[in-house]
Parts: structure tokens; sequence; C-alpha cells
């Protein structure tokens, strides 16, 4: 049921950030884990980008494990795509997840559905891309950048999160 204060379908500036800020309903909850994890996939993208263009001269891994940051990240595998850093790749596509996940007032699954689609399209079509450059990524360093599968695991999470609210908007849909 949607609760006057945060609006209906269009809700005022202050009623969203009233509910964005303040509302506690569980599909809120888990958006914010989502804009949470996509917060930390930006973050470690910055790290590896700032470790990409020289700012950072060292990237520290775990001590057990497949893992080597530093030659995955310096390696031509992290720099094939659009003549950029993929660290600095991973910055923007997490920001555009967190702002899906942060998009539209209480209950957007009945009043905006695309939101909530599009939100877990998009995480889906980075669990598919994390994996597939995990392979690329083993393939062509036979080691894996750890805070790259760090960022994948968010993605994973993120898209358990996302399905129960994808699921009622789909619902929706199907029923008007």
């Amino acid at each position: 049921m949607t609760d006057p204060r945060y609006g209906g379908a269009s809700p005022s500036p202050s009623q969203l950030s009233r509910y964005l800020r303040t509302a506690s309903d569980p599909v809120l909850r888990r958006r914010r884990w989502i804009v949470g994890l996509s917060l930390l996939g930006a973050g470690i993208g910055q790290v590896v980008g700032a470790y990409q263009t020289g700012i950072l001269r060292h990237l520290p891994d775990p001590p057990v494990g497949p893992f080597d940051s530093d030659r995955v990240d310096a390696s031509d595998y992290a720099y094939r795509r659009a003549a950029s850093p993929d660290g600095l790749i991973m910055v923007l596509t997490y920001a555009v997840t967190a702002w899906l996940a942060g998009a539209g007032g209480q209950d957007r699954a009945r009043h905006r559905p695309v939101l909530p689609l599009l939100m877990t399209a998009k995480v889906a079509a980075d669990v598919v891309t994390d994996l597939a450059l995990a392979r690329e990524e083993w393939r062509d360093n036979r080691a894996l950048c750890a805070w790259c599968q760090g960022a994948t695991a968010a993605s994973v999470a993120s898209l358990a999160l996302a399905l129960p609210e994808a699921r009622r908007a789909w619902q929706h849909l199907r029923a008007a």
C-alpha cells in the first residue's frame, strides 16, 4: 500500500526525498543495499582506475588464491575497451546501477515498472559481463584481479536483491 506521505505515481521532490531517506519498507531496504553495493563497485573501479593511470603504484591482493591484480590490471586485457583503463569504465557502470536503484518513489514496481525492470536488466547484464570478463582475465593472464572479483560479487548480490521487485513490476505490467 502506498503511504500518502511519499506520493504515488509522481511524488514531489520533497516526498521522494523523505521516502528515500526515512522509509523502511522491504523493497526500499533492498534498493538501498543495491545502491550501497553499486557504490562499493564504483569505489573498486576508482581504486583500480587509480592504479591503471599511475596514481597508485600497487594493488594489494589477498595472500591466497589466484590473484595478481597488478599484473591483470596492467595487461593489455585491462586497456582493450574504449581506449580506456577498464577501472574507469567500472566507475561509470556502477554509477548507472546506483542511479537506477535510487530512482523512483514508493511502490515504483506499480507506478513506474520500467525502473525496477531496467535496474534488474542492467544488473543481470553486469553479472554476465563480469563473468565473461573474469574468464577472459584468466585466459589472458592466468591470474585474477581480486578487486574486480569483489565487484563481481557485489553485482551477483545486487541481482539477487533486484529480482523480487522486478518480478512484481513484471506481474503488474502483465495484469495491466
